[in-house]
């Protein structure tokens, strides 16, 4: 695009564009409508400025026609008339000609003094048609082009004795014209000025808030995300601090509200129904695997901050089910390959006490033994495969018994264990990090300044029925501390160093978020107990 320019690879955006865009589009705007109100402003000045022009020369001329000095006295008295005329003329700015003619057609008065006591050869007035006794018409006298207004005057007895003329050049209007045009002119002139100014500044703001891109540019970008964020199988929802949503993709919309066709655009968060999504919005913290109490929804919550300061959030939700099953799948492959590594080593071991015994002549005794562990490996993968539906923590519990074995621990399951995943709705990932926890902490505490003649045990239970589940961790390692008994759950609390002290602490957040209980009994020296219980609420009806 043309706009873009790639400057120390970095892309740089080039103003031009939209500032030529909005100066040409104020230019001819203002122009327009410069002209537009030139045009009219003029024309109906042009108008009052005439109908003002007229009605002055008309009072000047009606005034003069009036007064005592043309009444009282005669008009033939040229002397009086001149001084008087020449001293009112000189107080009349916007008065170029007065002249006053006799009954016979003589002039008694002339601004131009050679014109006085000559025969005016101008039309007469006529105040037959206009008989206000005065009026203004274009005409052309001694000194051009010009307005004049006539009045009439009458002596004492009332009988007509002369005309009053009041004058004004067409020279001198148009002169007046001209200057009346150019101060619209100029006007105009200064509002374009302005409004470049203007134009620069409103491009300039609004390219920075479009980030440096051009409109079309940016509407390109912005369709392309709207398609981007439309197929998305996750959910995207854009709020601003004040919880009001901001923008919602289709599958958000399916996943959080009842209608489908229910828009919650330009609404608050709290229309979702869930008040989970409405605290953790405001925190300014990024978030993830926030469960939510509406729908089978995990959440991921991640801040929209600018300058440093939070301007919003974007929530990322997740469908349990199709989030469920791939943690599952990748959790069962991990958990299987820990199993065939544990096993792996213990087999490398017992073939190596295979081959001692070969190569001592045993036969006997190394066909026995290979007919033992044989059949204790497939006791153990049978009991546990009989007791766990659940292919993922199966693999699990199948890993960490060889992992036992390793460590010289005896890994007892429980008579009676029995769990199927139709009992209860419980994530695998969930079971998986609950019992890789509590069994990693047993191994550790079993082995923590102990020597192999002490006698190591790991008993585990997991059982199910509708609606419960209970998974117990029993060892016989060194014991907890009474004064640590209530740390032990804190997170960063550990007896073992620094680093340490999450574990417990995540599977305590975990079972409680899902509505489980975990506790622990322990005696220094003897060992530990943990158990961990989820009951489904029973709905009164």
């Amino acid at each position: 695009m043309k706009a873009v320019k790639e400057t120390a690879g970095k892309p740089r955006i080039s103003i031009s564009g939209i500032q030529k865009l909005f100066f040409r589009t104020q230019l001819i705007l203002i122009i327009s409508l410069a002209l537009i109100l030139g045009v009219a402003g003029t024309l109906i000045n042009i108008h009052f400025e005439t109908e003002k022009r007229d009605q002055n020369l008309q009072n000047v001329a009606e005034a003069i026609a009036n007064s005592p000095m043309m009444t009282g006295k005669s008009i033939e008295e040229e002397t009086v008339i001149v001084e008087y005329l020449d001293t009112l003329k000189d107080t009349l700015d916007d008065i170029d000609v007065i002249s006053v003619v006799n009954k016979d057609g003589v002039r008694m008065y002339h601004s131009n003094h050679t014109l006085i006591g000559t025969r005016y050869d101008g039309n007469m007035p006529d105040f037959k048609s206009n008989t206000d006794g005065y009026y203004a018409v274009d005409e052309t006298g001694p000194s051009g082009s010009q307005r004049r207004a006539y009045a009439a005057v009458y002596d004492e007895d009332g009988e007509y004795v002369g005309v009053v003329m009041a004058i004004m050049l067409t020279k001198n209007i148009k002169a007046e014209t001209v200057q009346m045009l150019f101060i619209f002119l100029l006007i105009t002139v200064v509002a374009i000025l302005i409004e470049l100014i203007i134009a620069g500044e409103l491009s300039g703001k609004v390219k920075k808030s479009l980030m440096g891109y051009e409109p079309d540019v940016f509407t390109a970008m912005y369709k392309m995300r709207d398609n981007i964020l439309e197929t998305l199988t996750e959910g995207i929802i854009a709020f601003d601090t004040n919880g009001v949503i901001q923008f919602a993709n289709e599958s958000a919309i399916r996943m959080l509200c009842d209608n489908p066709w229910n828009n919650p655009v330009g609404k608050s968060v709290d229309v979702i129904g869930d008040d989970i999504l409405s605290r953790h919005i405001k925190n300014g913290e990024k978030e993830r695997n926030i469960n939510l109490a509406k729908a089978d929804i995990i959440l991921d919550r991640v801040p929209i901050k600018e300058d440093g300061v939070t301007v919003g959030a974007i929530a990322i939700l997740h469908n349990r089910a199709e989030y469920t099953k791939l943690m599952e799948e990748l959790s069962g492959t991990r958990y299987l390959v820990d199993s065939m590594r544990a096993n792996n080593h213990d087999f490398t071991n017992k073939l190596h006490v295979i081959l001692g015994l070969i190569q001592m002549g045993m036969y006997d005794d190394a066909s026995s033994y290979i007919q033992n562990i044989t059949m204790v490996q497939r006791e153990n993968i049978s009991k546990v495969m009989n007791a766990v539906s659940e292919p993922a923590v199966a693999a699990l519990l199948i890993g960490k018994i060889a992992r036992a074995s390793e460590l010289n621990i005896n890994f007892v399951l429980r008579e009676g264990c029995y769990y199927s995943a139709a009992d209860m709705n419980l994530p695998s990932e969930m079971l998986i990090t609950v019992i890789g926890n509590l069994l990693d902490n047993a191994f550790d505490a079993m082995n923590e300044g102990s020597d192999y003649k002490d006698h190591k045990e790991l008993m585990f239970g997991i059982y199910s029925k509708p609606g419960a589940v209970l998974i117990t961790v029993d060892d016989t390692g060194s014991g907890i501390k009474s004064s640590d008994l209530e740390l032990i759950f804190e997170n960063g609390f550990s007896t073992k160093g620094e680093g340490r002290g999450t574990g417990l602490y995540q599977v305590k957040a975990m079972v409680e978020n899902f509505g489980g209980k975990i506790t622990v009994e322990s005696q220094e020296g003897v060992g530990s107990s943990f158990s961990v219980s989820f009951v489904k609420e029973k709905v009164n009806v």
